[in-house]
């Protein structure tokens, strides 16, 4: 069994998260703040050139449509 057989994609999502806040607390802890300024200005250029890059013509209208009329309850 692989490491994504074995645990959900939530769950994984969770192992992520919580490796972050270790690392971010490390860091806030040796006062290591100017990596931190890096670090978050690196990871914001790359979900900018993810959001940038996306084919966002291609995405289907249909799906939108079934979320847009689950939240409108009479």
């Amino acid at each position: 069994m692989t490491f994504t057989q074995r645990f959900s994609r939530r769950t994984i999502a969770l192992f992520w998260l919580g490796a972050l806040a270790i690392g971010i607390g490390v860091l806030i802890k040796y006062e290591q703040i100017a990596i931190l300024y890096v670090l978050a200005t690196v990871f914001l250029v790359g979900l900018l050139l993810i959001v940038a890059f996306a084919d966002l013509e291609r995405v289907g209208r249909g799906s939108s449509e079934g979320v847009a009329s689950g939240n409108e309850r009479n």
